[in-house]
């Protein structure tokens, strides 16, 4: 192939599609959101990225925040089977997810695209969904690749980031997911990390994803992620989507013609995305619908239906209210029981084959609206919810965030509720104590109901089938087994990085590794429920806690070879059968560099019978006990292996004295830092010291826009750019039922993704070829007549 053809390769050809090349035999492939179902858009004219247009009906399966919750690698991995095989019928190459970016924050607004906090738990739940998405011929994407952890300003905000929290705590899920998965794919994320755009880091994408971690797959940008073309050829970045617009190929054509790019890049880019074409190709063409096509949708609505039940988490039971008996006189509260919400907004929304509604399983229940669709309540509809709370036996509330709340594209402001959802459960709880809550939601919220209920059930986003799902949960039918995949603190201001985080453009990682229960830990922070936790219908018991290891003196030479052998044995003590989540950590030393009080090593989901028992047992290896420093290391110390139902609930420890190397603080960790007590609020020094360099923040002003800069943050200081903002405005108002309605998660996703976005992204997600944005970027700095002239020629 000429240089012209290869470099035409590394880019798509529309919206969701590679470019094929008859002439050499290259078929093309097509990309598809779907990290928990399809959302492929047959209409070229109107794909997005944002999961506005209708796109073919598919099987909507819990969101992530469920599956994380269902702790049960082997259950994502049948999850990711079924949409492999949705994927073959509607002839998609690649399925765009997992999403495995560790939730920082309560506020991110794909939070409940995200598996958890804790990077053991997310990696092994991504490559449990990567085999069995794999399984069926169709290509996983790990994404977003990497410390993606915020909506705002994401396409162009700087992840500022230290070496060992990078290592410990933002990386290690991908590479869990890459070495155990082996998908075919990664995606590049928006941001930079430590001033260098993702799709331009050499070290994240070939030093550390491929050299290190052994990953052979490609390399795709998120949709209009690409910085520099050049850059990211040298990075290892393959494909450049959507197409459409040429971006920066005519100067990756001359860098290459006059040596400043090395063909071989190109080639290795070229080849990479060849095999995968190839490779999908021949998984197609030996493909064979199902005869029963409705039979494949029956069969995968049951799992998505057994994946809510077991991704449900039972946060209170008091005095045994759960499960209902079938008798009682009920009542059930709240718009969402007879509208639930089940997804989030964004690229992740699936058109769904079919809905169930819980409403219509509580048939001779009486029932009260209590709010509408936006959380917003009255007198009269609070009236009528203590009546019908009154004149019950029980009462159930379903409760949480409306669609305006959680969303791709932009952060929440809050960890609150709706205040119409609020009052509607103060007044179900005053008319009648024996009141439980359902929560649907993809993320925590501020409870402080709690404590006056006597039953929460946290259902998440669960799904097409969580209406059947969320009965059979409370009529005991099934018994809640899911444990929560992240901390919900009691206030949003008790959270390590409430104080700063999405309050800049630049995400300025303050707190280091203490986030979640890392850090609630470390700082002693009470929590409303802890990382792990979660009841059930049934009690187990934890019992004989036995450590083998090898004899003599333990040299960690492998960080893959089992070291250790760790057993105890769980047994059913209630009168009915349950899963239990059985949970090991590992204790460090306190005594010398900071670390985490205890640490998730490993976990299993067991189903035992009322009286039965069991022996579980789990390898710990090198890698178990070690810290980042400069280089993977273990440090000397007596350690302790602790197990228990969640990070707070430790059943059982036993200490263990490790052999490995001396280690001393840094010389620039000498002072102590926010970091060793986690008392108070990180600050910009402690990181620096981190770091080990000072934080430059870079703030652009009219002269100094460039590409990667947003109509939003020029138009303070340009007409022009003004002018095109209220443009794209009035222009999404009209698309958005007539009007700028903030309120409106489609509206604020478009208007995010528009004036947020840099001219670049704007530029390749527009497919605008010519010198366009390039133009409007010289007028913005004053510069009219070579603006004028670049729209005009190029």
């Amino acid at each position: 192939m000429p240089l012209t053809d290869k470099i035409a390769l590394c880019e798509g050809a529309s919206f969701w599609e590679t470019k094929a090349f008859p002439e050499y035999g290259i078929p093309a492939m097509f990309l598809c959101d779907g990290p928990h179902g399809l959302r492929k858009q047959e209409s070229k004219a109107r794909a997005d990225m944002l999961g506005v247009h209708q796109s073919a009906k598919a099987t909507c399966f819990p969101a992530e925040d469920v599956i994380a919750s269902g702790w049960d690698p082997e259950l994502a991995g049948k999850i990711g089977k079924a949409i492999g095989e949705e994927a073959l019928a509607q002839d998609v190459s690649v399925v765009l997810g997992p999403g495995v970016n560790i939730k920082r924050n309560p506020l991110c607004g794909r939070n409940f695209e995200y598996f958890s906090e804790d990077p053991v738990l997310a990696g092994e739940l991504a490559a449990g969904f990567v085999r069995g998405l794999e399984s069926c011929g169709v290509g996983a994407c790990l994404k977003h690749f990497a410390a993606n952890s915020q909506e705002k300003s994401r396409f162009n905000s700087d992840s500022v980031i230290d070496e060992r929290t990078l290592r410990e705590l933002y990386l290690p899920a991908f590479e869990r997911a890459v070495k155990k998965g082996k998908p075919s794919a990664v995606m590049c994320a928006y941001p930079k990390l430590n001033g260098i755009h993702c799709s331009d880091n050499r070290n994240l994408l070939t030093e550390i994803l491929r050299e290190e971690w052994g990953f052979d797959g490609m390399v795709v940008t998120d949709w209009a992620a690409m910085n520099n073309r050049i850059e990211g050829f040298r990075a290892g970045c393959d494909l450049n989507m959507p197409g459409g617009s040429n971006y920066m190929g005519k100067e990756t054509i001359r860098a290459v013609q006059g040596g400043k790019l090395p063909e071989a890049d190109v080639d290795r880019s070229a080849g990479r995305i060849l095999s995968l074409a190839f490779r999908s190709a021949d998984v197609r063409s030996r493909y064979r619908k199902a005869e029963d096509e409705a039979a494949l949708y029956e069969e995968h609505n049951a799992l998505a239906g057994e994946a809510a039940e077991q991704g449900a988490v039972l946060l209170k039971n008091e005095d045994g209210i759960l499960p209902l008996s079938g008798r009682e006189k009920l009542a059930v509260i709240g718009h969402m029981a007879k509208d639930m919400r089940f997804q989030g907004s964004g690229s992740s929304h699936v058109h769904a084959v079919r809905v169930s509604q819980p409403l219509s399983y509580f048939r001779n229940a009486a029932y009260a609206e209590g709010c509408d669709k936006e959380g917003n309540t009255s007198d009269r509809l609070l009236s009528e919810v203590r009546k019908k709370a009154s004149e019950s036996d029980r009462v159930i509330v379903f409760a949480g965030l409306p669609e305006r709340y959680e969303s791709e594209g932009f952060d929440r402001t809050d960890m609150q509720m709706p205040e119409g959802h609020l009052r509607m459960i103060e007044a179900a709880v005053s008319a009648n104590p024996e009141t439980v809550v359902v929560l649907l939601c993809g993320s925590p919220v501020e409870c402080p109901w709690a404590d006056r209920v006597k039953g929460i059930l946290y259902l998440g986003l669960p799904g097409q089938a969580g209406g059947e799902a969320v009965f059979r949960l409370l009529f005991g039918e099934i018994n809640p087994s899911g444990r929560l995949a992240e901390t919900w603190p009691i206030r949003y201001e008790d959270c390590p990085s409430a104080s700063f985080y999405g309050k800049t453009r630049d995400a300025l990682y303050l707190e280091g590794m203490y986030s979640g229960y890392r850090y609630y830990q470390k700082a002693g922070q009470k929590v409303r429920w802890p990382f792990g936790y979660g009841l059930s219908y049934t009690e187990f018991s934890y019992s004989d806690l036995k450590i083998e290891k090898p004899s003599g003196r333990w040299h960690p030479i492998s960080a893959e070879k089992p070291e250790f052998t760790v057993r105890f044995v769980v047994k059913n003590t209630g009168k009915r059968a349950g899963a239990e989540v059985a949970q090991l950590y590992v204790e460090a030393p306190q005594d010398g560099v900071h670390r985490p009080v205890r640490l998730l090593r490993r976990f299993q989901k067991i189903t035992l019978e009322a009286g039965e028992e069991k022996t579980v047992s789990f390898l710990l290896n090198r890698r178990d006990f070690a810290m980042w420093q400069d280089r993977c290391i273990v440090p000397t110390g007596t350690y302790r292996i602790a197990a228990g139902k969640n990070c707070d609930e430790i059943c059982m420890r036993k200490e263990i004295r490790i052999e490995g190397e001396d280690v001393s603080r840094s010389e620039n960790a000498e002072k102590k830092s926010w970091y060793d007590t986690c008392k108070g609020i990180p600050c910009r020094k402690d990181l620096e010291q981190a770091l080990g360099k000072p934080i430059r923040i870079q703030r652009k002003e009219k002269g100094t826009f460039t590409m990667d800069n947003t109509i939003l943050e020029m138009k303070d200081s340009s007409l022009v750019m003004r002018m095109l903002y209220q443009a794209v405005k009035t222009f999404l108002a009209v698309k958005c039922n007539g009007r700028q309605d903030p309120q409106n998660p489609e509206f604020r996703m478009q208007l995010a993704s528009s004036v947020g976005s840099p001219l670049r992204c704007l530029q390749i997600s527009g497919g605008l070829r010519g010198g366009l944005m390039q133009g409007l970027l010289e007028i913005a700095n004053g510069h009219y007549g070579k603006g004028i002239k670049k729209i005009i020629f190029g």
